[in-house]
């Protein structure tokens, strides 16, 4: 029940962000975007969770993902979107740590390598003329957010685990990659509402998929 009204919240929440990033309102994206962020939060404390290592780690990553939500609120000064940018990348390395203590490294590891490389590598070459001196914050982003789809790979093929969990971990962070290139178009490439409607249900998606997973992995 506690799940199904976080997340009935959740929804109420991100129309209204969605409708306060078309208004391009500040005042209406700082009263919607941290109390729905803060949703992810909640929901992994809701879960009947193992105390291991994986719970806590991505219970940290969502909180530096809460931080850079809150950063990312005033992206047109560039320095507090670089600070959001390096919440994001530590809350990364946080969900890589949980993902390749939980599975190790396997044949999906190395699968994934050579896939995600190759799209990252073309996304970077894509993204490379409107970086200017940002340049090299977001090719450690990008190598960051590939290795965390990689981790979610390798724990993806774990027949140990449950499909349930499997399919949260790989499915969120397939689509918190994914978000993430509406995010850089949005700032470096086309500056668009589309961009925000289509990113935002994805990254929300995937931070509430990757909370619900904490109760299915030990």
């Amino acid at each position: 029940m506690t799940t199904i009204v976080i997340l009935g919240f959740a929804v109420v929440l991100l129309g209204g962000l969605l409708l306060a990033e078309k208004k391009e309102s500040l005042k209406g994206i700082l009263l919607t975007k941290p109390l729905l962020s803060g949703l992810f939060i909640a929901t992994a404390l809701a879960q009947s969770h193992p105390a291991g290592s994986y719970f806590y780690l991505i219970l940290t990553g969502l909180v530096l993902c809460f931080a850079g939500d809150i950063c990312l609120a005033f992206f047109f000064n560039r320095r507090v979107f670089a600070a959001g940018l390096a919440f994001f990348l530590t809350g990364h390395l946080a969900y890589i740590a949980a993902f390749f203590i939980a599975a190790g490294i396997n044949a999906g590891t190395w699968v994934s390598v050579a896939a995600v490389s190759f799209i990252s590598l073309y996304v970077f070459v894509r993204l490379r003329p409107h970086l200017g001196s940002m340049a090299g914050p977001v090719i450690a982003y990008v190598a960051i957010i590939s290795l965390m789809v990689v981790g979610a790979a390798s724990l993806a093929v774990r027949p140990d685990f449950s499909v349930q969990a499997r399919a949260l971990v790989m499915a969120g962070s397939i689509l918190f990659y994914a978000s993430d290139l509406f995010v850089a178009r949005h700032r470096f490439v086309r500056k668009s509402i589309s961009n925000r409607y289509a990113g935002l249900p994805m990254y929300y998606a995937a931070q509430f998929m990757l909370a619900f997973s904490v109760g299915l992995i030990p």
